[in-house]
């Protein structure tokens, strides 16, 4: 219950700083997405239950100061939780690797789905300029800070949830 709870004050320092901070430093026209970041990492870890929560409140903040269809981020984060839970399970041994992973995948998959929303509703995207200039570098933003951010969520998750001695 208290990982659910700070959550709420978590996402909510996060998504300002994404939407004040990290979106006004760019690479190109890509920028970092810390609130997918820390919910890979905290899916990741062994020992949390409640990733499913965070993801959902990750993708109902983004969703709720989104300009986008307040849907799109919710179905992004969550997928991006269950990549993240299925993979945990299957390469449990090396958490970093699977971080890395999930990142690729998640970051093209948010910005493919973004993309393709974006196209439907009338808005000519050239896929090979988005692909470049914004796609890359926000994958090599968010490949940049995965290691970082997995390191401090890590910590705070080993804070929430100790490890039980046995004597």
């Amino acid at each position: 219950m208290l990982p659910t709870l700070l959550a709420l004050p978590i996402f909510a320092f996060l998504v300002i700083l994404q939407s004040t901070i990290i979106s006004n430093v760019p690479l190109l026209h890509g920028y970092a997405d810390i609130v997918l970041l820390v919910i890979i990492a905290w899916a990741l870890q062994e020992r949390v239950q409640s990733a499913w929560q965070w993801g959902i409140l990750g993708g109902f903040m983004v969703g709720f100061v989104s300009a986008m269809n307040f849907a799109i981020p919710m179905v992004i984060y969550t997928s991006i939780t269950a990549l993240a839970l299925i993979i945990r399970r299957r390469i449990w041994q090396i958490p970093i690797l699977a971080m890395f992973v999930v990142t690729l995948v998640g970051t093209l998959f948010s910005h493919s789905l973004s993309a393709l929303v974006i196209s439907i509703g009338g808005t000519d995207l050239p896929w090979l300029d988005t692909l470049q200039l914004i796609t890359l570098p926000s994958l090599f933003l968010n490949i940049l800070l995965a290691a970082p951010v997995y390191a401090i969520v890590r910590d705070f998750a080993n804070w929430l949830h100790p490890e039980e001695i046995q004597i």
